[in-house]
């Protein structure tokens, strides 16, 4: 389904990734969210953009500071704070097909980093006895596994000194679906990376708009 227009971009990304932060213990066989043909042969993309990159297109977008992140209609934005940290976790995008989170990290200017990352998150899902599945989608290498109950879906991308990662966690019933969904949010995610220096793998820093900041407040309050 397509959920959000493309556009062009100037350059190719390379595939880029992180390690998964949810440490869940996982088992299942992650045969029925195997990687459909048509994935395997998909070389290029026309997203996501870097911030210096990025046109006016319409799409109604979330802005969390180092990326902004489109929100479809009829999803909702949901945000984990840490209690620990006093901070934002992550902000969850949440459709009909599950619950997606992307995430921006700084990057070597050489790239590459998610095929390193994503073997060592495939690791680790085996490890907590996971069956997982390791296929090539838009951006390159795509990982998908079953979690108890739950399908999950990984995509990484490389940009200039950046890396986007994007996860979809949803029902199994729905698990054939939740991969084209990912991509449409990843595809039309922006990142603005600055120009402060990071070391490799640093979480991008999340801001909420003052509306939603303020909501939370009261929430807490």
């Amino acid at each position: 389904m397509g959920i959000f227009g493309r556009k062009r971009r100037s350059g190719d990304d390379e595939t880029g990734g992180v390690a998964s932060q949810r440490g869940e213990s996982a088992e299942a066989d992650g045969a029925d969210d195997a990687l459909e043909p048509e994935d395997q042969l998909s070389e290029t993309t026309d997203g996501p953009f870097d911030a210096t990159e990025a046109e006016e297109d319409g799409i109604p977008r979330i802005d969390l500071g180092s990326v902004r992140v489109p929100v479809p209609d009829g999803s909702q934005v949901q945000v984990e704070m840490d209690p620990e940290e006093g901070g934002v976790r992550a902000v969850h995008v949440v459709t009909e097909v599950g619950q997606i989170t992307v995430s921006a990290y700084a990057a070597p200017k050489s790239g590459g980093l998610w095929r390193e990352v994503s073997n060592e998150l495939a690791d680790q899902l085996r490890a907590d006895g996971a069956k997982v599945n390791v296929g090539r989608g838009e951006w390159g290498m795509e990982l998908s596994a079953i979690v108890g109950d739950v399908a999950l879906r990984f995509v990484g991308v490389d940009g200039p000194r950046w890396m986007l990662r994007g996860v979809i966690a949803g029902p199994q019933s729905t698990a054939s679906q939740a991969p084209e969904v990912l991509r449409a949010i990843v595809r039309s995610t922006i990142v603005d990376r600055g120009n402060s220096p990071m070391p490799v793998r640093t979480p991008l820093p999340i801001t909420l708009p003052d509306a939603v900041a303020q909501h939370i407040a009261e929430q807490q309050g």
